[in-house]
């Protein structure tokens, strides 16, 4: 990761936004969970995020400004049967984005958390008709996310527009949760 940004500082000057994404999922019902599912899980989901973060504080701090964005999911506000690993990485964005607004917002750092519901992409493509359909029979607006539709508002939190919102969960998941 110090490469990664070591690079970009390079190429392109400090990091001022960051938008930590990743995800990954590793579903199995508590009792058959094993602790390497679950600690997978929470290291890519949540200590990621933590270490991307406190990387990226460093020129943030010194300029006096910076976005944090770390997209969570849906599940970590409501629970998912199966996923007890990713509803409680996901969550843990939400402390996060929260503590690091009450540590960096006096410097003009944001931390906010994108809640999707679900979105069409590549991780729920491989789910079944099935599964597809009771998905979207929970979401009143009766329909799958589109990427485009996260993006615009992770653009809005990262735009001057946002300069006063922080410690926020913006849910954009057709009403599933209801602002949970």
């Amino acid at each position: 990761m110090d490469d990664a940004y070591a690079q970009v500082e390079r190429e392109l000057g400090a990091v001022e936004i960051v938008v930590f994404a990743a995800g990954i999922t590793r579903d199995q019902l508590l009792m058959r969970m094993d602790d390497d599912a679950f600690t997978d899980v929470v290291d890519t989901n949540l200590a990621g995020a933590f270490r991307v973060a406190k990387r990226a504080s460093r020129a943030m701090l010194r300029a006096k400004w910076g976005r944090l964005i770390f997209i969570s999911s849906a599940v970590a506000l409501r629970g998912e049967r199966g996923q007890a690993n990713y509803a409680a990485s996901k969550a843990g964005l939400v402390g996060l984005a929260r503590s690091l607004t009450r540590e960096l917002g006096s410097r003009n750092i944001t931390a906010n958390v994108v809640a999707p519901g679900y979105t069409e992409t590549a991780m729920t493509a491989s789910l079944t008709d099935e599964q597809r359909e009771h998905m979207r029979s929970q979401i009143p607006l009766g329909r799958a996310g589109q990427p485009e539709e996260i993006a615009a508002a992770v653009s809005y939190l990262a735009s001057d527009r946002a300069a006063y919102v922080s410690g926020a969960v913006l849910p954009v998941d057709g009403g599933a949760g209801m602002g949970h």
